[in-house]
This record gives C-alpha cells, structure tokens and sequence, in this order.
C-alpha cells in the first residue's frame, strides 16, 4: 500500500457540518461550497437542503463546473425540524416521510444519486420492536420513491443514549433494519461514522463487521464525553485530538485498516472510496483550521498504515 492515499480514498467533507451557518438550508451557501470546491484535497462534498431555488442553480453551476464528486445529507432536514421517521403518531411520522420525498426531489434537482438520512429517536427496549416495523415501513415508502428517480438511500448510524439518541445506533440494529429494507429494495445501504463509534461503545470491527454488506459511504470524525459542559459534548464533531477526545491518528489507522479488511477500500489501488470529514468548529476555532487539521492527520494515518 506504499501508494498515494488518493489511489484508496476520495477524501470528501460535511459542508454543512464544517459550514454549520448553513445547516438550515441558509447563509453564506455559495461562498462556503466555493471555498471546498477550490481546495483540490477534496474529491467529494456533502450538500444539504438549499431553500432558495435561485441560488440552488448557482450552487449546482458551481459543483458541475468543478468537477467534484457530490451527495446529499438530508439529516439536517429531520434534525433542525425533529422529525422522526419512526413516530408512532402517524401524522408526524408522514410529515417526516413527505420531507424526506422532497428531499429526494431536490437530490435529483441537483444531479445527486445518493442522499443519506438517519432514523428517529430511540424509544427504549420496551418500545423498540415497535419502532423498528416503524422505520422499516418509513424507509420503505422513501426507498420506493427515490427508485423513481434512480437514487440511493444511505442511513447513518447514529449515537443511541448520549446525544441525537437515535433508534439505529448499535450494529446489530442496523444489520438488521438493513437486511429488512434490502429483502425489498436495492437501493439502499448504510453509512458508518468514525465519530460515533465511541459514543456506541463500540469498536471499529464491532461497528463495521456485522454490517460490512451493507455499507455505502463513510464518515470520519470525533466524539467527546469528557464533560456535558463542553461545547464539544455529544454527537459535535469536534477536531482530531481534541483534548480529551475519543479520536486522533492512531483510531483513524484502525479505522482505515478496518475499512480495508471489510472490503470498503480496496487493495487494488485503482478504485478509491469516498471517505468524508465530518468536522465542526468548536466555540471560535475556524472551519478553515478544522479542515487543515483534518487533512494533517489523515495524511499521518495513512503513512502509520502503510508503513505497517
């Protein structure tokens, strides 16, 4: 593996994550896409919802031209509206699903063939079973819908008792809400994030081995437990060696090795993956400090893992 990591990984980044001015489907949207799109590190970018349909046509005019790989996150259209997908209120539960319909509609909008999503909140075991038929219906309906339109439906696996508290989290959940969907759709598949492993309690083979069938697209981040008075408490992504946070060179090593050893990254070094940064600046550090740092200590993990 004494070849450049380009040859493995197309690095991509959250824009809305590192840009959170944006998550909302407002702000400085332009000027933020504009700033990845120049830095030629990045292979891939994840968009979100654009509200105004003017500048969704720039913001694609300015992707198509750079040539850079894009996806859709359609996670911070349920999160800012808390929307949940397995509502046992019916009402709820089918405004989140014709969100997410037009969700998928703007993916198409936008020339995208793969939007990810996440599942609603964690109910408890005694609600779980429940929740569970809940979400397979909800992912059902979205799944059915977005192969309309020849798009891919990717879940992210989420924290399930510390911050976002969603119901898929754990792996063995996720295994089997994926084996559900995919008796009856193929189009759809899972997302792994590096940043929520330790708030699983769970490690890189733990997270990845029992779904490793399943998984479409990857996120690398970090997570901090440290003290709920932090601003980087939770599910916040804060940068790789934070102190007192769970993830820095060495849990990006074995995580990569992991993706290698499941099949997500090739060996053959001729048919890189997309693997996405999901950073956000904590209190007044810059998003172009965060994204430095992130390119820095990935380049450090995968010299670590080549010279293995």
């Amino acid at each position: 593996m004494n070849q450049p990591i380009e040859n493995y990984i197309k690095p991509g980044i959250v824009h809305f994550m590192i840009f959170p001015q944006t998550i909302k489907g407002e702000g400085p949207i332009l000027e933020t896409i504009w700033k990845i799109t120049n830095d030629d590190y990045f292979k891939v970018i994840e968009i979100s919802w654009i509200k105004d349909e003017t500048i969704r046509k720039q913001a694609k005019a300015m992707l198509d031209a750079s040539g850079i790989e894009v996806k859709y996150g359609a996670q911070p259209r349920l999160l800012t509206q808390q929307l949940n997908l397995n509502s046992t209120d019916l009402e709820h539960r089918n405004k989140a699903i014709a969100e997410m319909k037009s969700a998928i509609d703007e993916t198409l909008e936008m020339g995208i063939d793969a939007m990810g999503l996440l599942s609603g909140f964690y109910p408890g075991e005694d609600g779980k079973s429940e929740a569970m038929g809940l979400l397979e219906d909800s992912l059902s309906q979205i799944c059915a819908y977005a192969a309309t339109k020849s798009i891919t439906i990717v879940l992210e696996v989420f924290d399930q008792t510390i911050d976002k508290k969603c119901l898929i989290g754990h792996a063995a959940d996720a295994k089997e809400i994926s084996e559900r969907i995919c008796a009856k759709h193929d189009n759809f598949g899972l997302m792994v994030d590096l940043s929520h492993i330790p708030l699983l309690s769970e490690s890189p083979a733990e997270a990845l081995r029992p779904v490793a069938a399943y998984v479409k697209h990857i996120h690398i981040g970090n997570a901090y437990m440290d003290s709920t008075n932090d601003p980087a408490y939770g599910d916040h992504h804060p940068r790789f060696g934070y102190p007192g946070s769970a993830n820095d060179v060495d849990e990006i090593v074995e995580f990569l090795d992991e993706l290698f050893n499941i099949g997500y990254l090739k060996t053959d070094g001729i048919n890189p993956m997309p693997i996405s940064f999901e950073i956000k600046p904590a209190g007044d550090e810059s998003p172009e400090g965060m994204i430095a740092n992130s390119k820095r200590k990935l380049n450090e993990a995968w010299v670590k893992l080549s010279n293995r």
